[in-house]
């Protein structure tokens, strides 16, 4: 009677610890808008910019994976970048654009923009202490914009007074280059599209 009490007891004894272990499956399926609704508001929290229906995620994601890389002048990685070579990513990974090395050169490569009409994704240029373009970033919205400053890739405001003293235009790159995207051959076609400079 001993050995089947012990029987009965060892076997409940199993079967608490098995429900108590048992992972019971959380309903987490949530709906891949209301995910991307979770995402634009913890970027809008982060960047402090109102993030709309029509905000590029791409944007927003490839800024939040950058920030707080260390700045380094000539650098093109994430172990130190400098503000062009961030721009120059930037503007390959999000849309698909290869652009200069360098903040002048990027320059001519624009439309200029005033600051009042700059939208998400333009380009914002400073001449720090000198006559000469010097620093590039992203407009992000609401005034702010990212880039690669010497404290490393940060957000920062146009509003500040640092850099409403050297800000010099906006430049707005993808309507400058419509045309030659609208003209590119169709990689499917089975021309070489490759650059050889």
């Amino acid at each position: 009677m001993k050995k089947i009490t012990l029987g009965i007891a060892l076997f409940f004894s199993v079967l608490t610890a098995q429900a108590q272990t048992k992972v019971v499956a959380q309903p987490t399926d949530k709906a891949p808008d209301e995910q991307e609704s979770l995402a634009k508001d913890y970027l809008s929290q982060i960047m402090g910019v109102a993030l709309s229906a029509t905000s590029n995620m791409k944007l927003f994601h490839f800024v939040y994976d950058w920030i707080g890389t260390p700045y380094r002048f000539g650098g093109s990685s994430k172990n130190g970048i400098d503000c062009s070579a961030f721009t120059k990513e930037l503007y390959s990974d999000v849309f698909n654009l290869d652009i200069r090395r360098n903040s002048r050169d990027i320059f001519s490569m624009v439309s200029p923009v005033s600051k009042d009409e700059l939208k998400e994704g333009d380009l914002v240029f400073f001449k720090i202490h000198s006559r000469r373009i010097s620093h590039v970033g992203i407009y992000l919205g609401n005034n702010r914009f990212a880039h690669a400053s010497s404290r490393g890739v940060a957000i920062s405001s146009l509003d500040d007074a640092y850099y409403s003293r050297y800000f010099y235009k906006g430049g707005r790159l993808l309507s400058a280059f419509k045309s030659q995207l609208d003209n590119l051959p169709d990689p499917g076609n089975g021309s070489n599209t490759s650059d050889n400079n």
